[in-house]
């Protein structure tokens, strides 16, 4: 399997992860099946955290593999704010995971500047990393979250962490922008190493799992970590690990184009239908903050409609993404016929009706579709 390197830590990483979240679903037995099975065929990056069952992933984790340490690069995940709290959790992690250190430590989903200004704050949880690598307990201090992320920039402008670790996916790549744009450009010119997750979109991009994982696996990321919770699933990545190839542009475009959860609904943010003054995709932007452009307003199955309501508020967004609107002077007037500029989207999509629903979703003035 492709290796690849993380930032200036120097570290070494199979290009596929193994996360421990999906570890709390099976029992001990298939979690050491799965993970000394990865391990044999190449992957040597596994991923856990303190809160995933309390514990629960980390002891399966140390169980299974603990033998096989120096096989492996070791991370963990702590969201204990406070330096005494942070301590006791780190100390638990390494007794759970059957070691006396951990070469990753993550400050564990980070979404708020609150969060990150009690992480950096005297006696905070940051104090207790730092403790900790002092002591040979963590090799390596990283941060995590999900989402829309400006407090992700914020972070790596105010501390110098070793790595980052955030979603990637072709379908939050419209709701997120900046994700990519930005923040990855930011932290590989830091030397920052930057690890991806939810690839599949927590399961909403399943129809697509193949060119979802090479589309993030195509990124300059150094790994992307992925739920393997079946040995079916651990054979099919395996497999696409060990094959990967990256996409082409023609092979991106023609999957921005075709992938059936874009449609001819999600904004492409290609800046097409500006006019005027007018810019669409403005508001484009707070509908994707809002519920990550998934309510179409259509009629869907069930499974496609239960998993839509699932997601679309996964991110805890939607009020700031309304107080963003009716902060900003570009607004939909309800009253106004748009359908001119459906003629200027290359993708299909039906600007004016999509303005009326962002406008319904994000106004909260009693205006209903």
């Amino acid at each position: 399997m492709e290796k690849r390197t993380l930032g200036k830590t120097g570290l070494s990483l199979s290009i596929v992860g193994f996360g421990g979240f999906h570890l709390i679903e099976i029992g001990s037995k298939e979690a050491a099946y799965l993970l000394n099975t990865y391990l044999d065929r190449g992957g040597n990056y596994i991923e856990t955290a303190a809160s995933y069952g309390d514990g629960n992933s980390e002891q399966k984790v140390g169980r299974a593999v603990a033998h096989r340490r120096d096989d492996y690069i070791l991370a963990t995940k702590c969201e204990v704010r406070d330096a005494k709290g942070a301590s006791a959790i780190i100390d638990r992690s390494l007794k759970y995971l059957k070691t006396d250190h951990v070469d990753v430590l993550f400050m564990h989903a980070v979404q708020s500047k609150e969060a990150l200004d009690a992480i950096l704050a005297p006696k905070g949880e940051m104090e207790a990393a730092e403790k900790a690598r002092k002591a040979g307990k963590v090799r390596f201090i990283a941060i995590s979250g999900h989402g829309h992320q400006p407090v992700l920039q914020d972070a790596v402008n105010r501390y110098p962490f070793d790595i980052l670790m955030t979603g990637f996916n072709y379908f939050d790549r419209f709701n997120f922008p900046d994700v990519e744009s930005k923040l990855l450009p930011s932290c590989l010119e830091k030397g920052i190493g930057v690890l991806g997750m939810k690839s599949v979109g927590d399961g909403y991009l399943y129809r697509s799992w193949e060119p979802a994982i090479r589309y993030v696996l195509s990124l300059p990321i150094a790994s992307l970590v992925l739920g393997m919770n079946s040995r079916e699933m651990l054979e099919k990545d395996l497999k696409l690990a060990e094959r990967f190839k990256p996409m082409s542009d023609a092979e991106r475009e023609k999957l921005f184009k075709k992938a059936p959860e874009l449609g001819d609904y999600v904004c492409r943010m290609c800046g097409k239908c500006h006019v005027n003054g007018f810019d669409p995709e403005a508001i484009f932007r707070l509908e994707a903050m809002y519920d990550r452009q998934m309510d179409d307003r259509r009629v869907s199955d069930t499974a496609q409609f239960a998993l839509r309501e699932r997601l679309r508020f996964w991110f805890n967004q939607k009020e700031e993404a309304q107080a963003a609107y009716t902060a900003t002077k570009t607004k939909v007037d309800p009253d106004k016929d748009y359908s001119s500029l459906n003629k200027l989207c290359p993708y299909g999509i039906d600007i004016e009706r999509k303005l009326k629903i962002a406008h319904d979703k994000l106004s909260g003035d009693g205006y209903i579709f």
